[in-house]
Parts: C-alpha cells; structure tokens; sequence
C-alpha cells in the first residue's frame, strides 16, 4: 500500500505509557501510540482489550490513572470531550449517539447550529453539510430522518458531525461491526479520501482483513499491555492474529459430514412488510432440518432482518406459515417460539439481546428464570444463577473474568456478544437462529464460536445462519440458501459453494435450484 498522504515528520497524536485502572483492574499497562499526520492508524486487539479504553483517554471520556498524552506537540489535559474537540479530535463511537426522529441535518449540527439573530439557520446548516459531505464523498440525504436509514449512512452522519466540528484527528470505534460489505468498502475508500485532505484516522479494529485494506500503521494490545507497533505492509493476517491473541489462530471449521434429519423449521409462501410499510418478503420459503446449518446470504435490505423477526415473533408477518417441529408459531408472540424450541442470537445485541441496566448473571436467565433449576416457588435461586453464570463466563470466556454482578452494558461490544451466544447456546433449543453471530468479535473468539455452531449441528440441533460475512456463511453452511427481493431464489451445498457465483446469486444476476 503506498502511503503517499502519511507525513513522518509530523507527529498529530503520542500517548506515552498510559495507564488506566477502575479499582483493582488494570484496563491499560502501559501503552504507547504514535500517530501522524494523514495517516490510518489501527489499534488492534481482542475484545476487552482495552482499545476503546485507550481511545476514551484520548477523547476526554476517561482521565489517565498516569501518563501523557500531547496533540501536535502540547501536552494536554483531557477533561471532556469539548477539550478533544478544541485539538481537532473527533469520535465516532461503536454504537452511535444520534438522536432517532431529528433529521440528518439536524444531528449534524446539533449545539452548533447558525442562526440568524436569535433564529435557527437550518437553510444554512443545510448547505454546510452538503458541502462537507460532498467534498469527502460522504452521500447522505440531509433532510432524512435517523430512524429511517440504514446503519451504513446513520455512521456516515456521525463521522459528518466529527467533521463539522473540524476535526483532524478521527477515531473510529469498531467501524465496521454492524456493515454490509459493500458498505464496507465504501468506508474504506471515505477514509482514504479523509487521509489524503491531510486527515489523520484512529481505527480500533480486530477485523484483518479490513485492516490490510485501509491501514498504514497498526499498535497491538493484549490484555491492556502494549505489544507492538507495525507496518502494515510487512505483515501478514496470520502474524497479526498471533501477535493479537498471543497464539495460532485457525482460520479453517472442522465439520464431520452427516446427514440432516427431520424438517425443525418450515417456512412457506412468507409475506410480510419493512417499517415503510412496503412488501419485502414476496413468498419465501424455506427449511432447517435437525443437524444441518442453513446459511441464508444476500444483500442487506433483502427481507433477511424481517424474516428472523417475523419467525422470532418480533413482528408480524402478512401471509404465510412457520411450523417448529409441526407446531405453528405464525405471528406467536416471542415467547410460544422459545417454548417450543426457538432460541435466537439477535442481530441488535443492544436493543432485542441484554437489558443493558440488568447484570450478566440476570441477563443470562432472562428467558428461563421461572424454571425450577433458577426459582423455587417463584422465588430466585441466586446461587444456582451464579454458578450457571460463572460456568458461562468461563466457558464463553467473557471479560472481564468476575462480571457476573456487573451491569452488561459496561462491557465492551464484544463481549456483550459473547453473553448473549452463550445465554443462547446453553439454552439447548432445537433451532437456534443466529443471526451475524460474530459480529464485534476478535478472531480469536470468532473461532470459538464457531466450533459451538458447528457443536450445535453436531448434537442435531438445526440452525439458522443470517450473516453478511459471506466467508462465514461458506465454511459453516451445509446448505446456501440465497435471498433476493424477498425471495429464497437459489439453494447450494456448502461444499460446493463458490464466492463469486454466490456474489452473481446475491445480486440477482443468477438461479439455480
């Protein structure tokens, strides 16, 4: 990769030995980075690593236990955020911070707006972001609102809004974690219009592939401790996986062939609408038998997400039939779905998987606290939760290690994951749907949930398989069932998957089956 736009003499951002401690626990042990100008800079690391930490020092969330931290040459106190911002220092963070029924605009420019006496400019704020957003190549609709676009554009604007505020320096937390990969792309290529303006770009990430893609330079944590610093060019996936983990990581999913048994899910001639209102699911079709794993792949926007709502009783559909093992659960609420077999790893970790304000321990009974194994004559067997919990957090290996009293949502994204796979994995249904199962997730523990996907088949359990990773989709799937315009309109075998033929599929170049 040519780094034309990085300027080694010039020096935007350094953290010297940066310390953070909450009580007992060491977050960071002293970490260094080192960032230019108009470079992409990756911070690489397992979940928990303590990467969105160290970037919170950086942004004023947190304040260093010790250490230093200097913007282009000052050393700085970071306070607040505002502090950041008034040193060029923008963030977009993992889950954005938008407020829903405002229009694009309007977040945009939010407590910074330009008026006209005492009155809001709006037609002036307009024009400003349309500038902006066409000078980095960031296409948005101005006047849409945040609640009807897609995660895609709603980043888009957040990363506007950084801008807006002149930043220089951009940290971007986890970008990629809820993207398609088209949109992925298109990210890439925005980042590297941003470099070559003289930007610089901070990206925590534990996502290879994408980091080869766009980066210049990349700092690995493990376990809060610094490991190194890399040219990106010099090193292989295989290196940096090692270096991130701290041992080989397998890239390949061991899968005994067997055959599949009874039909578990049957879905037929499925119809049902998106939040406008419009038919997106047109007749769809499809089945999961004991001890297969059926991977649907498309597009995002192709009906994936209000299929998976629909069947887990989260919205209703408007013609059909969905049968688990021959019992109807169409337009059932969730819980008839749970109760006769459906176990489902959502695709909004934060908004349909944890109460965020409940423990891990009470987050992983939220389905099945009135079993007699958690309550005795309704009342909570705190103990008999706490020892299921504390075998979860081991198994699943979510950190940090005593987070069983815990709030989930002070976990890291990942690791909330991780709650959430094992709450339903151990869950033991006979259909488990999963839907972008590793999304957030390092490589490290991408292969371990893997292995408990391929264990679920394995055991005869039938799954369901929604992910835009489409190498995910080929080395689990037995089946490929290929979504188009609402419709399953091809079907492979895993093994004989190809990922170009499959793109043609997605796209509705192709049919087959």
């Amino acid at each position: 990769m040519a780094k034309e736009h990085v300027d080694l003499n010039t020096k935007v951002v350094e953290m010297r030995n940066i310390v953070k401690k909450f009580g007992d626990f060491t977050a960071n042990d002293g970490v260094n980075l080192t960032v230019h100008k108009g470079e992409i800079h990756a911070i690489l690391g397992e979940n928990g690593a303590g990467k969105s930490t160290l970037m919170n020092q950086l942004y004023g969330l947190y304040k260093p236990t010790s250490g230093e931290i200097i913007v282009n040459g000052k050393k700085m106190e970071m306070n607040s955020p505002r502090d950041a911002i008034s040193v060029g220092i923008g963030m977009v963070h993992q889950h954005f911070m938008l407020i829903q029924p405002f229009t694009v605009t309007e977040n945009i420019v939010l407590g910074t707006e330009p008026r006209k006496g005492v009155v809001l400019d709006m037609e002036t704020a307009r024009k400003n972001v349309a500038e902006i957003s066409e000078k980095y190549g960031l296409s948005i609709d101005p006047d849409a609102k945040i609640e009807d676009i897609s995660v895609g554009m709603q980043q888009r604007v957040e990363i506007l809004k950084a801008l807006y505020r002149g930043a220089d320096v951009l940290i971007l937390d986890e970008p990629t974690a809820s993207l398609t990969p088209q949109e992925i792309v298109e990210l890439i290529d925005i980042m590297h219009n941003l470099t070559a303006d003289g930007k610089s770009i901070i990206l925590i990430t534990h996502k290879l592939k994408e980091l080869k893609a766009a980066a210049d330079y990349c700092t690995i944590i493990r376990l809060g401790k610094y490991i190194g610093t890399v040219d990106v060019d010099t090193v292989t996936e295989d290196d940096l996986a090692r270096m991130m983990v701290g041992r080989n990581v397998t890239f390949e999913v061991e899968k005994p062939d067997q055959e599949p048994g009874d039909v578990v899910l049957d879905v037929k001639d499925l119809h049902g609408v998106d939040y406008r209102d419009v038919e997106i699911l047109k007749g769809l079709t499809l089945n999961v038998r004991k001890g297969e794993i059926v991977g649907i792949a498309g597009v995002d926007g192709n009906g994936q997400t209000e299929l998976v709502e629909i069947i887990t009783g989260l919205r209703k559909a408007t013609g059909g039939q969905i049968t688990v093992n021959g019992v109807d659960i169409y337009n059932k609420p969730p819980r008839v779905g749970f109760v006769n077999g459906v176990s489902s790893i959502p695709a909004d970790r934060q908004k349909h998987g944890l109460v965020l304000d409940f423990s891990v321990e009470e987050n992983m009974v939220l389905q099945n606290y009135r079993e007699p194994r958690f309550a005795h004559k309704g009342i909570l067997d705190r103990k008999a939760i706490r020892e299921f919990t504390t075998e979860a957090v081991e198994k699943y290996d979510i950190r940090p290690r005593d987070c069983e009293t815990r709030p989930a949502g002070t976990l890291s994204g990942g690791n909330q994951q991780k709650v959430i796979i094992a709450r339903e994995v151990e869950n033991d249904k006979d259909l488990l749907i999963a839907v972008n199962p590793t999304r957030g997730l390092d490589v490290g523990a991408i292969e371990y949930v893997h292995k408990y996907i391929v264990e679920q088949r394995n055991k005869g359990k039938a799954v369901l398989l929604v992910s835009f990773e489409l190498d995910e989709i080929m080395s689990l799937s037995d089946r490929i069932d290929v979504i188009y315009d609402g419709r399953i309109v091809s079907e492979v075998a895993g093994k004989d998957a190809d990922e170009n033929e499959l793109g043609l599929m997605m796209a509705g170049g192709k049919q087959n089956g």
